[in-house]
């Protein structure tokens, strides 16, 4: 079978929401070649197949906060009229029988994989975090060095952000000692 969708497109949909992995109601219509209104009334058709574990609506706030995350020149996603549904795993996997058409089929498989990858990427970072750790256990302290550059790579970093408007000379002078001192590391 061919992809339909790149594996990318649907990662890219899948948010973190009530610290549950989602996607929400829009972006699965678009998936699925359907507009929003349409899947929203056959899941209402179908609700008794959806519990909470399965879906629910965002509220206020998440949206505001999920609005803020996009990018403000994506129009499509600003025009809000309605709080958006968020779907989970198990909340998409029903969709595929409440849609009945061939794409919405195809297109679920494809979302199911995507989330089995997801989930099989994860478990190898923690287990690779456990088997690090274990070893660390048991080896002495010198390979400390190697296991902190190893810990070093796995921790995402953030970038400091920089401010915008004037800088005194102080600041300036702070801010040139930091970076000759990252160089020199």
């Amino acid at each position: 079978m061919s992809d339909l969708i790149p594996a990318e497109t649907i990662t890219s949909k899948i948010y973190s929401i009530r610290g549950k992995k989602v996607m929400l109601d829009r972006d699965l219509a678009s998936l699925y070649g359907t507009e929003t209104r349409i899947l929203n009334q056959a899941v209402k058709r179908n609700i008794q197949r959806f519990p909470d574990d399965f879906m629910f609506q965002m509220t206020e706030y998440e949206t505001k906060l999920w609005i803020s995350q996009i990018v403000t020149s994506n129009k499509e996603k600003m025009g809000l009229r309605k709080r958006p549904m968020a779907f989970t795993e198990h909340g998409i996997l029903m969709l595929s029988s409440v849609l009945n058409s061939k794409k919405s089929v195809q297109v679920n498989i494809q979302i199911m994989r995507t989330f089995t990858q997801l989930r099989r990427m994860l478990l190898t970072n923690h287990a690779l975090r456990a088997k690090i750790s274990d070893m660390e256990t048991r080896y002495d302290r010198q390979f400390k060095v190697v296991f902190d550059a190893i810990r070093q790579l796995l921790t995402p970093t953030e970038k400091p952000k920089r401010r915008i408007g004037f800088n005194s000379q102080e600041e300036v002078a702070q801010q040139n000692r930091n970076q000759q001192k990252e160089t020199t590391l």
